[in-house]
């Protein structure tokens, strides 16, 4: 099985998704977790969407 993850584009950002064909939506996609995601986080282009997070939107 691979790995998935849930990426956001940053604020301002209109980040391309190479599988999907169009941008990547406001509201995040779940993904492959490749390379080219990987880049984009460094690049500073996507955030990781994690259950940390969503946990904490839930106070």
């Amino acid at each position: 099985m691979s790995n998935r993850i849930t990426v956001l584009p940053a604020a301002g950002r209109a980040v391309p998704d190479p599988e999907a064909g169009d941008l990547l939506p406001l509201e995040g996609r779940e993904v492959l977790d490749s390379a080219w995601w990987r880049r984009r986080l460094a690049d500073g282009d996507i955030t990781l969407k994690t259950a940390k997070a969503k946990a904490q939107g839930a106070k």
